[in-house]
């Protein structure tokens, strides 16, 4: 699939303020079974300074820093992708579908931060330790069976509803409230996972569902780590397994880390801000394809 989306993000403030530095995750992966054709970055006022750098998961983050005062601050990101089907999980594991709980001493290192736990010194939560051993419960220890359990059970329990400020809450919460947005689920889909040894992160990007509705959201869904399939996408707010139609912007263990914008401003005592938004998206192509590695 071909995509084109814009992304516009204003601010404006009850009087002039000075910008701090500001951190973006606006620019979509570039890689794996994502292509990047195109991106354009519009700022108004234009940044003093403008630099790009890889996030420890691999993303593109752009960095800005401004110089003197302004009563309004806009952001407009336009990119073009192409998104590619993903191979079936069964076709890469084959007979080497992983066992769960999967022995962390098997995994390469750099995947711990992605299975830490949310409390503060790493440990899991109960509610999330609970819901993962009732999704093992009947999988044959099979991982993808787990993960198929994982996600229904968690759509049956957790009614899914939009909430576009604050914070991913905790799987206890979100577990105990019953509803939760997007990326609540998703960080309880993470957390259940982490909990049997299956790394796992946060995503946030663009979900092109049909039919189309009268405005886009900023979405997030989990990827999980499987050993000889590497890392996969997983909507437990929507359809489990993601397809070409999902579009990443940023991972990382934690979902702090992947916020569109992040950034201060100062100025006078009672200064208020004001922000709106909007995500339009055009698909230009409905071609569905799965890489072809034997031609490169």
């Amino acid at each position: 699939m071909r995509a084109r989306v814009t992304h516009t993000l204003s601010y404006r403030y009850s009087a002039p303020v000075q910008l701090g530095p500001h951190r973006l995750c606006l620019r979509p992966r570039a890689h794996g079974f994502q292509r990047l054709v195109s991106f354009e970055l519009f700022f108004s006022p234009d940044p003093h300074r403008l630099h790009l750098l890889v996030a420890a998961s691999g993303d593109d983050v752009l960095r800005a820093r401004f110089a003197g005062s302004t009563d309004s601050f806009e952001i407009r990101a336009t990119s073009e992708v192409d998104t590619q089907m993903p191979p079936l999980l069964q076709a890469c594991l084959e007979e080497n579908e992983p066992l769960l709980p999967y022995p962390v001493g098997l995994l390469n290192s750099d995947l711990k931060g992605s299975l830490d736990g949310w409390l503060p010194n790493g440990q899991h939560e109960p509610a999330a330790v609970e819901l993962a051993q009732e999704a093992l419960m009947g999988s044959d220890q099979r991982a993808l069976m787990f993960l198929q359990q994982l996600v229904e059970m968690i759509q049956d329990r957790v009614k899914y509803t939009q909430r576009h400020v604050g914070p991913a809450w905790p799987a206890g919460r979100t577990l105990k409230e019953r509803v939760g947005s997007c990326r609540d689920l998703a960080v309880l889909m993470i957390e259940a996972c982490r909990c049997v040894g299956l790394p796992a992160r946060f995503v946030s990007g663009y979900h092109l569902v049909e039919p189309r509705p009268q405005r886009y959201d900023l979405h997030a869904w989990a990827e999980v780590y499987l050993p000889g399939a590497g890392w996969r996408g997983f909507d437990p707010s929507g359809q489990g397994a993601i397809d070409d139609r999902y579009i990443p912007l940023a991972t990382s263990s934690k979902s702090g880390l992947t916020a569109a914008v992040s950034g201060s401003f100062s100025g006078p005592p009672g200064v208020k801000s004001e922000l709106s938004w909007a995500i339009s998206a055009d698909v230009l192509s409905e071609e569905h394809t799965v890489p072809n590695l034997l031609q490169l």
